[in-house]
């Protein structure tokens, strides 16, 4: 189905002059790699204050692992990881292997991390960063399952009110699921954590498989990677090279969505998406249609609107600032 008439607006639009404080909840996954990646080659628009790994994709051992590895890639060793939530708030963890391989990052060989796990739990460095630093300066930007950043709601609804913003990967409407014939991965791992974040009430923006499925690996954007002549560079393209295989069989495309990444473009670029204002709501009891993200995206329901939806990107923009950001490193 076409998305037709997409609003140039967007909710979160008007902090992106400033530098953005931010926080990335990831399950690294090859695509989480390159959103790290782009953030830290960006610091006159992101300070990243830390990274909270979370079970997903792989084990939660694996994705504080392979946080720990992308930071090292490129040459961040001062960024602090922790690692978070090992479950989901109540289900047994479903992971990605079949996608990310067996590690997460599998392609190219990378030697194991020396910088150090950091003794505190994820949830407990957001909780603290948040009442640490001034209301409304910190945006979170999960790309893996929600499990860290409900459990920090819950633990702390103090906090609520002081996120300035959730930019997060998950869900679909118009491309339905990838997990599940409804559902996709990130919010079907941990539904109920999703249901608590998107009724929180903070300034939510929502990159769904909608936008990261106009966001192709193909040939000429992967080779961009591969050209810049780094070390960095040629890992973006190996890591390309191997997760692309599943998604162009399974869809018959010419890449790969590389989904992640949309997050940090999205702050630092955010004119290059577009989307609606829209309620969204995530299912969480039916066994056909657990973990959808049911958007009202025509606007037939009098639910309030609690997310910025986005529907579109600029392929060849978003690859451009990956490229161009990447190199730096």
């Amino acid at each position: 189905m076409a998305i037709a008439s997409l609003d140039n607006g967007n909710a979160g639009g008007h902090f992106a002059a400033m530098r953005r404080k931010i926080i990335i909840d990831t399950d690294p996954g090859q695509d989480d790699a390159v959103a790290i990646l782009l953030a830290l080659a960006s610091p006159e628009n992101i300070e990243v204050l830390g990274i909270t790994a979370v079970a997903g994709n792989v084990p939660l051992p694996l994705t504080q692992r392979n946080a720990r590895i992308v930071c090292e890639l490129a040459g961040h060793t001062s960024i602090p990881v922790f690692a978070g939530c090992e479950a989901p708030l109540s289900r047994k963890l479903v992971t990605a292997e079949h996608v990310h391989g067996k590690t997460g990052l599998d392609g190219p060989q990378l030697p194991d991390p020396t910088m150090a796990l950091q003794d505190a739990h994820g949830v407990d460095f957001i909780i603290e960063t948040l009442r640490r630093e001034a209301a409304g300066s910190v945006t979170l930007c999960p790309i893996g399952p929600l499990t860290n950043i409900a459990t920090a709601f819950q633990r702390a609804p103090d906090i609520i009110g002081r996120v300035q913003e959730i930019v997060l990967m998950g869900g679909a409407y118009f491309e339905v699921g990838n997990i599940t014939p409804a559902a996709e991965f990130n919010i079907y791992v941990d539904p109920e954590a999703a249901d608590i974040v998107f009724k929180s009430g903070v300034t939510t923006t929502v990159m769904p498989l909608d936008v990261t499925h106009k966001a192709l690996t193909t040939a000429s954007h992967v080779q961009g990677f591969r050209s810049m002549g780094t070390h960095v560079g040629r890992m973006v393209a190996e890591w390309t090279d191997f997760f692309e295989r599943y998604d162009k069989e399974k869809y018959a495309s010419e890449g790969a969505p590389l989904h992640d990444p949309c997050v940090i473009a999205y702050l630092i670029e955010p004119e290059m998406f577009q989307g609606r204002h829209v309620n969204v709501e995530v299912e969480t009891g039916s066994d056909l249609t657990l973990g959808m993200t049911v958007a009202d995206w025509w606007g037939v329901t009098d639910r309030p609107k609690n997310a910025q939806f986005m529907g579109s990107v600029d392929a060849d923009a978003y690859f451009s600032l990956l490229t161009s950001r990447i190199a730096r490193l």
